[in-house]
């Protein structure tokens, strides 16, 4: 590692920049935060369809991370250190969903929430932009295992072997689930 007086972030990896992070070196958990960034939120955006959540758990993820940077293997890629945090993020984030739906049943109809209208107005946005939210939803309706699976493997180009290691499943259960994903979002988009 450089002398701490000398260093360029871009010259060093994710566990040297990790190393002086956790030594106090404010930029390099900037360097780490502007490296991953893009990536956590294409993975965020992917698993929930919604661009504001998926800022929202792009924070989170990062906090998350930084919070527990003692824990994290150096030799291991940082960069599936923070997307199995952030896919463990969606996850939470659907699981809050799920029980804020059961228990919105139970309140009396004038107490329901005044909701935004999650549909895209088309005189608002183009057609390739409508396509594009069709399908990330279509994709937050995938299973989780299966959106993982396609998120990882098909939007951020992880090879196989890479998403396996990630999730902690088979070669072969990758492309099951990549093959089953796949197949249930053409089926989405078609109708």
């Amino acid at each position: 590692m450089p002398a701490p007086e000398a260093w360029s972030p871009e010259a060093l990896s994710d566990g040297d920049l990790a190393a002086l992070a956790l030594g106090g070196r404010q930029a390099a958990y900037s360097a780490l935060l502007h490296r991953h960034r893009d990536a956590v939120f294409r993975i965020a955006r992917a698993s929930c369809g919604d661009e504001d959540a998926a800022l929202d758990i792009t924070q989170q993820s990062f906090i998350s991370a930084f919070a527990a940077l003692g824990r994290y293997d150096q030799t291991r890629p940082f960069a599936h250190w923070i997307a199995r945090i952030a896919l463990n993020k969606c996850r939470d984030r659907a699981r809050r969903r799920k029980l804020r739906a059961f228990f919105s049943f139970a309140m009396p109809e004038d107490h329901e929430p005044n909701m935004p209208d999650p549909a895209v107005g088309a005189d608002d946005v183009l057609a390739d932009r409508q396509e594009l939210a069709r399908a990330m939803a279509a994709m937050a309706r995938l299973p989780a295992s299966q959106r993982e699976v396609l998120v990882l493997r098909g939007v951020e180009g992880m090879a196989e072997a890479e998403v396996a290691a990630l999730l902690g499943i088979t070669g072969k259960a990758v492309e099951t689930r990549l093959y089953r994903a796949r197949r249930a979002l053409t089926e989405m988009l078609e109708n």
